[in-house]
């Protein structure tokens, strides 16, 4: 159950990125500008346009599976922290765009590790099913 849960909140967070930004991107070209621009011209937009496709889904993923609030908000602090992260050693001048944000995806899947141990009764269990009966 918990590799399960594990693999499932991956599997959305990857979904996400692709449903939500590619209309994302396209809304973006609609108006004359684009990703590339943006990674040039505003990389936290990117970063936290990139953490919001990820995020979205993974809440509402959880909340369908009948999981509380409480784990629910973990996870997508799970995701945040390391953007926020990210941004701030970008503003810094530590990394660049393309080492920060790999680093940050790793950050993001150890941190849902992290928070999954945390409350591993949570996710080893079928508990929370309850919830959403």
């Amino acid at each position: 159950t918990f590799i399960r849960h594990y693999v499932e909140m991956v599997v959305v967070m990857f979904a996400g990125m692709l449903v939500l930004g590619l209309p994302g991107e396209a809304a973006l070209q609609a108006i004359g500008s684009g990703t590339s621009q943006l990674r040039d011209d505003a990389p936290s937009v990117v970063f936290l346009g990139m953490a919001a496709t990820m995020t979205a889904p993974m809440v509402a993923w959880m909340r369908y599976r009948g999981h509380r609030w409480q784990p629910t908000l973990e996870m997508a602090a799970s995701m945040i922290i390391p953007t926020f992260v990210a941004i701030a050693l970008l503003a810094a001048g530590v990394l660049g765009f393309e080492a920060l944000l790999g680093l940050e995806h790793v950050a993001m899947l150890l941190a849902m590790l992290v928070a999954m141990l945390l409350r591993i009764d949570e996710y080893t269990s079928h508990a929370h099913h309850a919830v959403a009966a």
